[in-house]
């Protein structure tokens, strides 16, 4: 017999409800769990910190046939008005420990608590990372970074749900790219843990190092501010079309990298606004909601701007944000 799609949430929900140690709410405002602070309600909300019964919800959410998304501290999520009809799933496992150099860490945790781990525990290898927001499983999942650096340096195994059982990969496994890994070409694996290789560092040293990032941090991506940090990935000069590369100044070149904001800036995209979002007028791959913006307007300056750049340089920007609840 076929569930009538109100029948079959309601069907759903109660199998889920019967999980131990697992929250299932209705009609969670997605919002709340966005640092745009934008996006409508799921129908139905699961959350465990437990990874083995973070599998079982996820098995009989995704038996149940409704649509079903994997979400992290949603610090990249861009959530459409209408919210997401289907089952939500939220995996709160944050633990961190160290033996030696080697420390573990819970897809759940913050990628600052790691930071301000290692730092504590005087090792080094994180410290530029301070003040990126978001969970360290996202962090491995876009293979974070600043300054030069990347959390894929870092990563000796990932342990991860693939769909029918529990894997591990190693490094060279988890096939990581400047903001890329395996795991984005495979959403439906969903990262539990991960095991690093630090260095013998000085407290000290690397505590003044954090603290010097997270104030220039903070001056551009305010902790109060509503945004996701830049919405476009960096070019990398070296796969730039030739005619583009020379129009690139040598000066914004970083490491290799050419910021989207420079081609955003020479399309006139600082300040643009559309209702409560806006592109900063100080940094031209910023954008943030000042208020009570929408998904529909955020969509809309992001689809504007990549017209924008393509329009005028013939190639694709690229977000680094993730949609949910907007048609395939």
């Amino acid at each position: 017999m076929v569930l009538a799609p109100q029948a079959l949430r309601d069907e759903t929900f109660e199998r889920l409800a019967g999980l131990p140690d697992v929250s299932v709410l209705r009609d969670v405002p997605l919002s709340h769990y966005t640092r745009f602070g934008i996006g409508g309600p799921a129908d139905i909300f699961v959350e465990t910190g437990d990874p083995e019964r973070f599998i079982e919800a996820l098995q009989i959410a995704r038996a149940s046939g409704l649509e079903t998304v994997v979400i992290g501290g949603g610090t990249n999520l861009v959530v459409s008005d209408h919210g997401f009809r289907g089952v939500v799933l939220k995996l709160s496992n944050r633990q961190i420990r160290a033996a030696g150099t080697s420390v573990y860490v819970e897809s759940g945790a913050t990628l600052q608590a790691l930071v301000d781990f290692t730092v504590d525990h005087a090792l080094k290898g994180l410290e530029t990372m301070t003040g990126i927001p978001g969970f360290a499983g996202a962090a491995i999942y876009g293979n974070a970074g600043a300054y030069g650096h990347s959390i894929q340096e870092r990563i000796q195994s990932v342990r991860f749900f693939d769909g029918a059982g529990v894997r591990t990969f190693n490094n060279a496994q988890c096939e990581f790219h400047y903001r890329e890994s395996i795991f984005k070409r495979h959403k439906e694996w969903i990262i539990f843990s991960a095991d690093l290789a630090m260095e013998r560092g000085d407290a000290a040293e690397l505590r003044a190092t954090a603290d010097r990032i997270l104030t220039t941090r903070n001056k551009k991506y305010p902790p109060t501010m509503k945004c996701a940090g830049s919405i476009f990935k960096n070019y990398l000069l070296a796969e730039l079309p030739g005619p583009v590369a020379a129009e690139v100044p040598p000066n914004v070149v970083i490491e290799g990298k050419v910021p989207s904001a420079w081609f955003l800036e020479q399309v006139g995209a600082k300040g643009m606004r559309s209702g409560d979002i806006h592109v900063a007028d100080y940094h031209a791959n910023l954008l943030y909601n000042a208020g009570n913006g929408t998904a529909r307007e955020l969509t809309e300056v992001i689809q504007e701007l990549k017209h924008r750049v393509e329009t005028r340089w013939g190639m694709p920007l690229e977000e680094e944000v993730q949609y949910v609840g907007f048609p395939q």
